[in-house]
């Protein structure tokens, strides 16, 4: 199993960060460490908020050869914005550490709440209700979690759940042509079982076995699986037999049961759950709000918090660890199958391979150029916007080298918009 970046004990701590951010943030008090980050309690200094500040030491995740999930946290969480989901505002770096300036989870972790004492049939309904309503709206932007458990459930100051800590989730891009995830990742205890068989699995579905054992958790006060002895408990989870405790409503052993259904083709999807009678009891789905996700009217210029947050610098994750990954995005208002076709196209005409061409996705290969690979993602912003999500990868010294920037790009110019245009009704 690949561990998260928290879950490392630290021995030798990383030395403490500025108290001052470039200026943006004030750095308080230590919240919690491993041996790759570090996080603290921090202030906003322009909006007068509090945050908490995850601190990552880069040469420590480079010789842990984790780079690919600190870009894969970034690139799954500036994808997501649910009242149920701790918000990544920014990301900042210098040459030592990478900085996540995230929402900051007043209520700590739910773990530590359970810990003390298993929670009430309706309050374990109500934190499972948010836990469905956030991780069904992470598969429908494409992002599966792999590694819920109540240590990655924050409460706010209202004690409204929030999941964290996305280090080891995967984006729908990292799909094997079998339609399936094959990565062995998560924590033991909450690991499905088409995992431990290793012949790939669906990320929705994992998803859903670790929201099982954690709604299990919730009103049990204890794990369904588990065992001193990790191949033991590896078999319980293969096997699927687990008790409820006594005082558990029929109606919850039932629904328990379509949880942690060992088949996962069979297992209870995210719409079935939500139109459950057990489920559906006091339930309320969480409102997206339109200041977060839309703009109205045609009113295009008015770029939201939201976007301006995912257009900044701080999420150009080239130059993050200083290797030949290369990204930019922009938006556009042009059709997606367009933009792909136009990608498609420029690529040919400079005699590159299209490798893998889809509605929404176009991957290029070098083709005489070995050096160069290019991928291009389009993704709905709104109902007139697109995102456009380029990424390249060259090498400087040969033949090849800026392919992107001065043969493609010039040709694509057209398909960005830019908020500065006048737009119809204005």
């Amino acid at each position: 199993m690949t561990p998260a970046l928290g879950d490392y004990a630290g021995e030798d701590l990383q030395p403490a960060v500025e108290k001052n951010l470039f200026g943006k943030y004030e750095v308080g008090k230590l919240l919690g460490y491993g041996a790759f980050a570090k996080v603290y309690q921090g202030w906003d200094i322009e909006s007068e908020q509090t945050v908490a500040i995850k601190s990552i030491n880069k040469q420590r995740i480079i010789k842990g050869g984790l780079t690919g999930h600190v870009k894969r946290e970034i690139s799954a969480m500036r994808r997501l914005r649910h009242p149920n989901i701790v918000r990544l505002q920014e990301v900042l770096a210098n040459q030592k550490k990478i900085y996540f300036v995230l929402e900051f989870a007043k209520g700590g972790e739910l773990f530590g709440k359970v810990a003390k004492s298993r929670f009430s049939e309706d309050l374990s309904r109500r934190y499972f209700q948010q836990l469905i309503s956030a991780i069904g709206y992470c598969h429908s932007r494409g992002v599966y979690h792999r590694d819920l458990k109540p240590e990655n459930l924050l409460l706010d100051d209202h004690w409204n759940l929030k999941v964290t800590d996305f280090g080891l989730s995967a984006v729908t891009e990292e799909v094997a042509s079998d339609g399936l995830l094959h990565t062995m990742c998560g924590t033991p205890a909450y690991v499905a079982p088409e995992i431990l068989a290793k012949k790939g699995y669906d990320g929705a579905k994992v998803d859903i076995w670790s929201c099982g054992i954690i709604l299990y958790v919730l009103n049990a006060g204890y794990l369904p699986f588990n065992d001193p002895n990790l191949m033991v408990m590896y078999r319980k989870i293969y096997k699927g037999e687990f008790r409820v405790p006594k005082w558990t409503s029929p109606e919850l052993k039932r629904f328990l049961s379509r949880l942690l259904d060992t088949n996962p083709h069979t297992r209870i999807s995210v719409d079935e759950i939500i139109k459950d009678p057990w489920f559906r009891i006091g339930y309320k789905d969480a409102r997206i709000c339109s200041d977060q996700l839309e703009m109205k009217d045609g009113n295009l210029k008015s770029l939201n918090a939201f976007d301006i947050i995912s257009f900044s610098s701080g999420y150009n994750l080239s130059g993050l660890f200083d290797d030949q990954d290369h990204g930019e995005m922009f938006l556009s208002r042009v059709a997606p199958e367009e933009i792909i076709g136009r990608v498609a196209e420029a690529a040919e005409e400079e005699s590159l391979t299209v490798a893998t061409r889809k509605k929404w996705c176009v991957k290029v290969d070098g083709g005489q150029y070995s050096n160069f690979t290019l991928t291009v993602e389009v993704k709905r912003l709104t109902e007139e916007l697109v995102v456009v999500e380029v990424r390249w990868r060259e090498c400087e010294t040969e033949p090849g080298s800026e392919m992107w920037k001065d043969r493609l790009r010039p040709q694509l110019i057209g398909l960005i918009y830019q908020p500065d245009t006048p737009v119809a009704g204005d």
